[in-house]
């Protein structure tokens, strides 16, 4: 079956089922069940390390290769690396005037809390029944591996995802910049941040690499579909970082090629105007094939931005003698601070400008973490000369 996933307001219960894997909807309930049985309340922010916990292959029930944990998977039922299903509770902000479209939401309240209050003949206050109880948070469901290979971290859900998380909330509980946008979640894993842009965007590409990550990915697809904008379109997508640009069209793709690109897809993709990625530095070969990606899909336009969040973590490193963040050197040697670009001549040579977000002022929607210390979120643009340092992350 193809992965293509949207319009999701075309999903039944006849399709489900069969991308989910399952022979019945039912199976899945009982992989829900177990969550609540063995599943438990996150553990207190002090016992949240920084850096990924690494488990023996015995420990992970694996005999050929070291298990990685994320530290946002320690409530999970221990001596199990999956799969597994997690909760996550988006708590919505107070209601007030906005310009987005995200309001219709809560549209019943606003509608009871404007009416003119009542008295009966005898003065007595006239209550209004609410047609439905009022909602102040919903719930994200998530499919995930409890640990994994370093090469499948992507079944895993990590901690800077739910600061990016927490970022792309914020922008479309404030704003309307994100409604009716093509956006691009890079290295999406399980794609928790692209999920929520399907609340308000056009149309939303979820792209990673390899199918069990993509496959993984589309469950969460259809677990949460239901909160999804009707109109809007979701496609779970490969693409691998050190492949060609535009990415390869197949026309009428095999079924083990269910995550494959259409033509209108790739044309829909190359209008895309919003990119996010949430822990992809971690290694300087996939760094540079991130940064070679980048340079080609964002230099069609200089409106085109990303959100990039990222955790640093500290090793020692034998060559430098010293405690080093794996990774962060090369991330950095890629951007110029937005301030010195600003100080460049026109007609100078394209480069990536990159600020770093204050997420001090970005207000924590996702319950069920710790932010640490350690997590950074840049937004980051390409272009050449003076261009506009406004963007839709400031």
């Amino acid at each position: 079956m193809d992965a293509k996933i949207g319009p999701v307001g075309q999903f039944s219960p006849k399709n489900f089922s069969p991308i989910l894997g399952f022979d019945s909807i039912e199976t899945l309930t009982v992989f829900a069940s177990m969550e609540d049985r063995y599943g438990g309340p996150s553990p207190p922010p002090s016992t949240l390390p920084s850096s990924p916990e690494i488990a023996t292959p015995s420990e992970a029930g694996e005999s050929d290769e070291v298990q990685v944990m994320s530290e946002v998977h320690l409530g999970c039922p221990p001596n199990h690396s999956g799969p597994h299903i997690s909760h996550f509770t988006i708590a919505l902000p107070p209601l007030e005037p906005t310009e987005s479209r995200y309001d219709d939401i809560l549209e019943d309240e606003l509608t009871i809390a404007q009416q003119d209050v009542r008295l009966d003949e005898d003065g007595d206050l006239v209550l209004t029944r609410r047609s439905k109880k009022f909602k102040d948070d919903f719930v994200l469901t998530v499919w995930h591996n409890i640990t994994s290979s370093i090469p499948s971290v992507g079944l895993q859900l990590w901690r800077a995802e739910l600061v990016l998380a927490d970022f792309v909330l914020h922008k479309m509980f404030s704003s309307s910049e994100f409604d009716g946008i093509v956006a691009v979640e890079l290295g999406a894993g399980v794609g928790l941040v692209g999920m929520l842009l399907a609340r308000v965007a056009k149309t939303v590409f979820l792209t990673d690499c390899g199918d069990e990550v993509l496959s993984n990915c589309a469950k969460n697809v259809c677990l949460n579909s239901g909160m999804f904008n009707s109109k809007t379109a979701v496609y779970v997508r490969e693409l691998d970082w050190k492949g060609s640009w535009p990415p390869q069209v197949v026309d009428n793709s095999p079924p083990g090629e269910r995550h494959a690109w259409t033509l209108s897809e790739v044309e829909e993709l190359q209008r895309a105007s919003l990119f996010v990625a949430a822990d992809v530095i971690y290694s300087d070969d996939l760094t540079d094939a991130l940064f070679t990606k980048l340079k080609k899909m964002m230099s069609e336009s200089p409106e085109k931005v990303l959100f990039l969040a990222l955790e640093k973590r500290y090793n020692f490193s034998l060559d430098d003698l010293d405690v080093v963040a794996n990774g962060y050197l090369r991330f950095r040697s890629y951007l110029r601070d937005e301030g010195e670009h600003g100080e460049l001549e026109y007609g100078s040579l394209p480069c990536f400008v990159g600020k770093c977000i204050d997420l001090t002022q970005i207000p924590q929607y996702v319950r069920e973490y710790d932010r640490g210390n350690d997590v950074e979120l840049w937004q980051i643009k390409y272009g050449g000369g003076k261009i506009n340092s406004e963007s839709p992350g400031t």
